[in-house]
């Protein structure tokens, strides 16, 4: 089970791809935990305030990402990753800095989130895309979700040494954007070390590389029904389900009156069943059906709406570990039935699409869910992002169904289970649930 788990970390590439992302975004999240408490901070516990810098920090996404997987389609991948992860060791330092000094105001936080969402936007398609040319097409299932594990490893650890240090520094929060920007370094190393002779390159002529454009890509994925219906649930469940930067602060300093380590404690529930479902995702071996995404996201858009109504601190906790892994088992099901169906000369554009309906939604969705939380009380913004992504799974499953004529069989032995049978002459899928 160890080796078809972590089958792809025997590729040197991949190996030290997961080494340099694991450590920084380490210090990403860290920093992402630090940034939020410094927002209430300097806010006066403002929710609304901590809305507009999410949405700043994914307004870029909106503007940028179709122009990052363009640039992925056009240009080495590794170089551009270089290039990137500098941008966020600069950016780090300079927020640190300025907080160290005592210098940072709101308008501060504002601008260098707005910065890192720049960077974020041409780096997230990129690695996202880059990872099929660090092992085979064999193993890029497993690779897919072991990337998905490192980012989840990272929100375990990062927000609850965060948490610990914030507290520990009496609500200072300077040193750990300083640490941020020495972490970030870790990729450049490790980038800098690969053996391009080892990259799973498909052959492409320089004149095609360069008449890579962003439209081909979007008319492309409009004649593919199975790429876009994934592409349009996860943008519905990325614009109102996927706040939890926002949702989780509010509800802890808010809701429950807790301090930074438990604010951590909330984080690190969720980002614990996220590490879960990435694992349980990476035994994986062909692309998964599209029950088995639509289902992924009823599980996780039920338990969301759970946490909305969470009677107490510890209840609210333990619900989040399901929700992280219905979270991650529903993005990495998505991802991986996009990036296993799109054809590698389109890979950089279509995955810029997937990582723009992600996180560019998060804009919109943070203002709203923000106002609902400031509006309604911190609690309705998790029920609302849940209610909305669960009705909207059900719609698609309910077209699904129609368009090939599938009926549902849910069976009792030898163990509860669901199949669908399709039958408008498409052949019929493996359980999408056992």
């Amino acid at each position: 089970m160890i080796g078809t788990t972590f089958g792809s970390l025997q590729v040197r590439n991949y190996r030290l791809f997961t080494i340099g992302q694991l450590v920084k975004l380490l210090g990403t999240w860290m920093l992402f935990t630090a940034q939020d408490w410094l927002v209430l901070q300097v806010s006066g516990n403002s929710a609304s305030a901590l809305g507009v810098v999410t949405a700043l920090q994914f307004t870029p996404v909106l503007l940028l990402t179709l122009y990052g997987g363009q640039l992925a389609d056009r240009f080495d991948k590794r170089h551009l990753l270089l290039l990137a992860n500098a941008g966020s060791a600069v950016v780090a330092t300079l927020l640190g800095v300025l907080v160290v000094s005592g210098v940072a105001t709101l308008g501060w936080v504002y601008v260098t989130a707005a910065l890192f969402g720049v960077i974020s936007a041409i780096e997230t398609p990129v690695r996202q895309s880059f990872v099929s040319e660090l092992v085979g097409k064999e193993l890029l299932p497993n690779a897919l979700s072991l990337s998905s594990a490192t980012f989840n490893s990272a929100r375990i650890i990062g927000p609850a040494i965060a948490g610990l240090f914030i507290a520990a520094m009496h609500d200072r929060t300077g040193p750990i954007f300083l640490a941020t920007a020495l972490l970030c370094t870790a990729p450049l190393i490790c980038i800098a070390r690969m053996h391009p002779a080892d990259l799973y390159r498909a052959e492409r002529s320089a004149v095609a590389a360069s008449e890579a454009r962003t439209v081909d890509g979007l008319r492309y994925v409009w004649h593919r029904p199975d790429l876009s219906l994934a592409i349009l649930l996860v943008l519905v469940v990325g614009l109102f389900g996927f706040n939890f930067q926002l949702t989780l602060a509010v509800l802890a300093r808010v809701e429950f009156h807790v301090d930074a380590k438990y604010f951590g404690l909330l984080t690190t529930a969720i980002a614990l069943g996220a590490l879960a479902g990435a694992l349980a995702s990476s035994r994986r071996r062909s692309r998964p059906s599209v029950y088995t995404v639509l289902t992924a996201a009823i599980l996780f858009a039920g338990f969301e709406t759970l946490v909305g109504f969470a009677p107490s601190f510890m209840t609210a906790v333990a619900l989040l570990v399901p929700t992280g892994f219905f979270m991650i088992y529903f993005a990495q099901a998505a991802n991986q039935r996009v990036q296993l169906g799109v054809d590698a000369a389109f890979r950089g554009r279509v995955m810029a699409l997937y990582v723009l309906v992600f996180l560019g939604s998060t804009p919109i969705g943070s203002l709203v869910i923000g106002w609902c939380a400031e509006r309604f009380g911190p609690r309705s913004g998790l029920w609302t992002g849940g209610l909305i992504s669960l009705i909207a799974a059900v719609a698609m499953g309910v077209v699904q169904l129609r368009r090939v004529g599938g009926r549902i069989h849910v069976g009792l032995r030898p163990r509860l289970h669901v199949r669908v049978h399709e039958t408008a002459g498409v052949p019929a899928v493996r359980p999408a649930v056992r």
